[in-house]
């Protein structure tokens, strides 16, 4: 075995947290499971199994839904970028998730703005699977639930604690006596959670896959970053790939990277051995590591390449 394989999160070495939220019991969100690849990530359980502990400035995670269940509205301070890997899903947001939607295929990218109430259900036929990317070491220190969401989920047994942690009142689980239940948002502070119109996501935080598979014939793509299609500073760049978009050459990044596939296998070679990578695996490169990657097989391949920056994590770059 190659160092990197201790470096590689294999897709069928998902391990799964069906209680990771608030919504964990509620009818609609209680088949669904969270992975959290690299880094903590968000999971209000202590049941979330890390794959890689360490974070290179970001977080990777994916959520996994058979069809027709959801994930509850929710915001983040810091980035929150999906791609979809498996499956057909609807993305939603707004107080009550009826200020636009627009519905992601296989490839497709959103950048999610910070500050608004989104969720994303799975509207194909099969188990479907969407790949996270979340800003910052701990993932901007966890998720904001709409007030409903809340409500609705302690008439079905669970409680989130102001320590983020939740409690299930069905297994006879009790908030310790330090902790009061998290408070819901007043309609005051609702305020600053904006309607943003649909025609304003999909232009400035939406990349479609296959006009990314144009722009990457003969160089990578830059995707998200301050001269990306989707200009923002979210604490890391993303680039798509496809054949043809770099020589299959040694070289090295002074940064941490990772690697996730989309369609196809790429071949990692490295100085001490070689290995491939599938769709849904994520690989993660440390700085300086000498390595080279192609598609290993003829056919459709791409890949994104996630690479940190020193931008620190926050709200959605406007370009102000």
């Amino acid at each position: 075995m190659t160092s990197i394989e201790n470096r590689i999160v294999r897709y069928g070495d998902l391990q799964p947290c069906k209680t990771a939220f608030i919504d964990a019991h509620t009818p609609g969100s209680d088949q669904k499971e969270n992975f959290t690849i690299i880094g903590g990530g968000v999971s209000e359980s202590p049941d979330q199994h890390v794959h890689i502990q360490d974070t290179p400035g970001f977080n990777i995670g994916a959520a996994g839904q058979p069809p027709k269940c959801r994930n509850s509205l929710h915001s983040h301070t810091t980035a929150e970028v999906f791609f979809v890997l498996k499956g057909r899903w609807r993305f939603f947001w707004g107080r009550y998730g009826d200020a636009g939607e627009f519905i992601a295929e296989e490839g497709d990218i959103f950048n999610i703005p910070t500050g608004i109430f989104r969720g994303f259900e799975n509207v194909g036929t099969d188990y479907g699977m969407i790949m996270a990317i979340l800003g910052g070491d701990d993932a901007g220190g966890g998720v904001t639930w709409a007030p409903q969401v809340i409500e609705e989920a302690q008439e079905h047994g669970l409680v989130l604690g102001e320590n983020g942690t939740l409690y299930d009142t069905k297994k006879g689980e009790v908030l310790p006596h330090n902790v009061n239940p998290m408070s819901l948002l007043r309609e005051e502070e609702l305020k600053a959670f904006p309607e943003v119109p649909v025609e304003n996501v999909i232009s400035n935080y939406v990349a479609r896959y296959w006009d990314m598979m144009a722009l990457a014939a003969n160089k990578p793509a830059k995707i998200i970053g301050t001269d990306a299609i989707l200009k923002d500073k979210p604490g890391f760049d993303v680039e798509f790939l496809t054949r043809g978009s770099e020589p299959d050459e040694f070289t090295s990044r002074n940064r941490h990277t990772v690697l996730m596939p989309v369609r196809g296998h790429w071949k990692l070679r490295l100085q001490d051995g070689e290995t491939v990578l599938n769709p849904g695996d994520t690989a993660l490169i440390d700085p300086e590591q000498v390595h080279a990657l192609a598609p290993a097989m003829t056919g459709e391949a791409s890949l994104y390449r996630v690479t940190a920056t020193d931008d620190p994590a926050g709200a959605t770059w406007t370009g102000a």
